[in-house]
């Protein structure tokens, strides 16, 4: 019978030496393998970033209005852009003068930016004419279709949609408060820009109304900021009870000066927007200009992920604000009705 012969003894330090050989070399062989899955992730992650960069023209400067921008920005960090990551903002500001809108929209057009925000309907007419291609995401008063922005609001063509205030219906609504607020009121001030398109249909509504409440309507023009404190002597010196502020880029960012002059000709005075109020004078009534800043940024985010504006319906405001200062009342002297303080959406005081 064949004798077999005897494997050769390992010593145990050698067998552990193997052993941990073998589970090297296994453990090579893994993390070789998971670098190699990992690898197309990684060159995936290091691919750059696309960054958005959106236009935004104003009629003010920065410090007019921060919150509108800052609304504006809200909205986009809720949907993942965030400046200086994968946001760029390119802005302009008119500084409250709206004969350089069309230069600023054209130096957004030079610069490429992806889409343009524009607040306010004349700095989106002013972009409109700038360019036919890159998208205009709008927020502000007016009828767009008749200003000729959007072919209807269901379906707005071209390359501009956004939110509208419809404005020149509020006009009668404003023009009633006034009378609620001042109820001994008999001849009533109409301030606005000959200039503004928007300004022209808020006159003829405001004066309607006026004529069928029983008050005599007082136009009083203004064209420049130096304007405004001459229209409120004119104001007076016309026996006016009230004044009515038609919004436009003149009178929005200029709110301060308004104010003041408001406040000495001992003038009530209502603005479209809360920030009329908030600035000082005597009551606003409109929608919520920042909401819509904020609102503006869901069609931004979709035209940048591939939407047409012609195919974004122009929306219209949900709710309305009525906000009444309670510390301008008092500069002026006058006793605001309970029964019209208990409709204030807000009372400063």
């Amino acid at each position: 019978m064949k004798r077999r012969t005897p494997m050769p003894r390992v010593p145990g330090a050698a067998q552990a030496r193997l052993a941990g050989t073998r589970d090297l070399a296994r453990r090579d062989f893994i993390v070789a393998l998971g670098a190699a899955a990992a690898w197309p992730l990684a060159a995936r992650a290091q691919q750059p970033v696309r960054i958005a960069k959106i236009g935004h023209i104003e009629s003010g400067l920065p410090s007019s209005s921060p919150n509108l921008l800052a609304a504006f920005r809200q909205g986009l960090r809720e949907l993942g852009y965030v400046e200086g990551q994968n946001l760029f903002i390119e802005r302009r500001y008119a500084e409250g003068r709206e004969e350089r809108l069309p230069q600023l929209a054209e130096e957004l057009v030079q610069f490429g930016v992806d889409v343009i925000f524009a607040i306010g309907p004349p700095q989106a007419l002013a972009a409109a004419k700038a360019t036919n291609r890159i998208p205009i995401v709008f927020v502000g008063g007016g009828d767009p279709v008749a200003m000729g922005l959007v072919k209807s609001l269901a379906r707005p063509g071209g390359n501009l949609t956004g939110l509208t205030f419809v404005t020149v219906e509020l006009a009668s609504k404003r023009m009633q408060l006034l009378k609620d607020a001042v109820p001994i009121a008999k001849r009533v001030a109409v301030l606005w820009n000959p200039n503004n398109v928007i300004n022209k249909l808020e006159l003829e509504e405001a004066t309607t109304t006026a004529e069928a409440l029983g008050l005599t309507p007082l136009p009083i023009e203004i064209r420049v900021l130096d304007d405004i404190e001459g229209a409120f002597i004119a104001m007076a010196r016309q026996r006016a009870d009230a004044a009515l502020v038609l919004s436009s880029p003149l009178t929005f960012p200029n709110r301060p000066r308004i104010v003041e002059s408001a406040l000495r000709a001992l003038m009530p005075t209502l603005g479209a927007l809360r920030e009329y109020a908030e600035a000082g004078v005597l009551m606003s009534y409109g929608p919520s200009y920042a909401d819509h800043c904020r609102r503006a940024a869901t069609y931004v985010d979709q035209i940048l992920k591939g939407a047409k504006p012609a195919d974004l319906p122009v929306q219209l405001p949900t709710t309305f604000e009525l906000v009444i200062n309670l510390k301008t009342a008092k500069a002026l002297g006058l006793d605001i009705p309970a029964t019209l303080l208990a409709r204030a959406d807000e009372v400063i005081e």
